[in-house]
């Protein structure tokens, strides 16, 4: 099993979703949204746009 999408309610009346390991690690979190429509519709974004993205390092120093 790949990891999951975690959706939960942020205690301002709107919506969170965490991307999580099978370890049950916290790899990304998604911004706030305003209906549990609109977060799905992020979690969708997500997969869509970067199955194979490629990393941008803008970092000035090595590390």
């Amino acid at each position: 099993m790949t990891g999951r999408f975690v959706i939960s309610e942020d205690g301002r009346g709107g919506y969170r979703f965490a991307l999580v390991a099978n370890n049950g690690q916290t790899l990304a979190v998604g911004e706030g949204f305003a209906s549990k429509v609109a977060c799905v519709n992020g979690i969708e974004t997500v997969r869509r746009n970067a199955p194979e993205a490629p990393i941008d390092d803008q970092c000035v120093r090595e590390g």
